[in-house]
């Protein structure tokens, strides 16, 4: 009964692990077989290097480029800031923090994980996009405000996954430091966080991906201007938010081309993937 039970709970975990990896390469055919030909028939140079969106135009002109920097100058910017705040929480909350305070934090990390990102796209409108308008000037809803946003929402991700890869590093790096006579600041960030290195790179890919996959709390300060960045202080529109403004009323080739910035994302997930897979190889 016990080898049968064994077996039967091994096809269970398969057929779960199988739904994940068939839910992927659904996705990727349906964006795929549905984004492919319209890219080829509005020329794939065009449709990625084209400085203009302008679909209801006659012709219409399908360039994703500005959108493209938008997303890269966006995500740059969150990444700039949120990790290295992120990083230096997980230390604080792995190797300094007392009891008191840890009780008050973790909770707090993960309250900001849980918050829709409707709620940070009000708090971004309402206290972030005044604040640049008063003291950089311009409209204030900008590409600053975007990354300084972002840069807050993919903090609970990087601190809660680095503070983990912390503690899981073995305590005798930390007093084999300590023995060599390092300070607890040395051991710390000459011992303990390259012995992290991995899991750190993959916090900061899971930071990535959420900001670049940001949609809803970007469409509310980022300005939505489908031109070249010009600018902090400058609106711009990025890849998924140019996607959710405009699908609801898209058809035909315009419906398409979505689909197709789409597909374009998706590639930018997978190179970044790609990146951490070819890191982890190379600092093994």
């Amino acid at each position: 009964m016990k080898k049968y039970q064994e077996r039967i709970m091994k096809g269970v975990f398969f057929a779960a692990a199988s739904v994940s990896v068939l839910a992927v390469i659904l996705i990727c055919l349906f964006l795929l077989i549905n984004g492919l030909p319209v890219m080829g028939k509005i020329g794939v140079f065009d449709f990625l290097l084209g400085r203009t969106w302008r679909p209801n135009n006659v012709p219409p002109a399908y360039g994703i480029f500005p959108m493209i920097l938008g997303s890269i100058y966006v995500t740059v910017g969150a990444v700039a800031i949120g990790v290295p705040l992120g990083l230096l929480t997980a230390v604080f909350m792995a190797r300094y923090c007392s009891g008191t305070w840890y009780r008050f934090l973790k909770p707090a990390i993960n309250l900001l994980a849980g918050i829709p990102s409707v709620v940070y796209g009000f708090f971004g409108l309402v206290v972030i996009v005044p604040l640049i308008r008063d003291v950089f000037g311009g409209t204030g809803s900008s590409m600053l405000a975007a990354a300084i946003l972002l840069g807050i929402m993919i903090l609970p991700t990087i601190t809660s996954v680095s503070e983990a890869v912390l503690r899981a590093v073995p305590q005798n790096y930390y007093e084999g430091g300590l023995a060599l006579g390092a300070s607890h600041e040395r051991t710390i960030f000459y011992i303990l966080l390259p012995a992290a290195k991995s899991g750190i790179m993959a916090a900061v890919v899971l930071g990535i991906g959420r900001a670049i996959g940001e949609t809803m709390a970007v469409i509310m300060v980022a300005g939505n201007q489908a031109r070249m960045p010009a600018g902090l202080r400058k609106g711009v529109r990025t890849l998924t938010a140019n996607i959710v403004i405009e699908m609801g009323y898209a058809a035909e080739l315009h419906r398409g081309a979505l689909i197709a910035t789409a597909v374009v994302l998706f590639f930018f997930i997978l190179l970044i993937n790609s990146l951490l897979s070819w890191l982890k190889r190379r600092a093994v």
